[in-house]
């Protein structure tokens, strides 16, 4: 195949080669993973993540339920912050968490549909955390029908079924 001479371009003798971008598919609504789906995944990163981190801060940080009970916004802290951590990782390096790889769902980027930065996992997990004290970004997800929690609006991002896991 012959090189394009700019000359011939600009005299209009041929036409530019145009780049073909790949069009990215939508999303199925029906790829999106469903509440129950998501609650489930959750109920087991809970159990998984959330406590063992709980009995580590109790009972080798704080050295007791009843130090905890006494300073509980540092004991959460000292909870939430390397949940955080783990879950970005854990997101980061396969798009999914224990719970996630579980159920077979799976985190993508909604524009790129590809695994997000580890910024944005970074930022939507801290988005979900705050999301639990409001309560009104965890709701969302039952009446959307995409399922998508505020978190996930936010950080531009989505949980679909992962369809090559199976």
């Amino acid at each position: 195949m012959a090189k394009q001479r700019f000359r011939d371009i600009k005299q209009g003798k041929k036409e530019a080669k145009s780049e073909k971008k790949q069009e990215l598919t939508p999303i199925i609504s029906s790829h999106y993973a469903t509440s129950r789906l998501k609650i489930k995944a959750f109920l087991t990163d809970a159990f998984m993540l959330v406590m063992p981190i709980m009995y580590i801060v109790f009972y080798f940080i704080m050295e007791g339920r009843e130090e905890f009970a006494q300073d509980k916004i540092l004991g959460w802290m000292y909870i939430l912050m390397p949940l955080v951590i783990i879950q970005t990782l854990f997101m980061y390096k396969t798009g999914q968490t224990p719970g996630y790889r579980n159920y077979r769902i799976t985190l993508i980027d909604e524009n790129t549909q590809q695994k997000p930065s580890i910024l944005i996992i970074l930022f939507r997990n801290l988005l979900a955390i705050l999301s639990l004290f409001s309560v009104i970004g965890w709701i969302l997800m039952f009446f959307r029908k995409d399922h998508k929690t505020l978190h996930d609006l936010l950080s531009a991002t989505a949980v679909i079924i992962d369809d090559s896991k199976r």
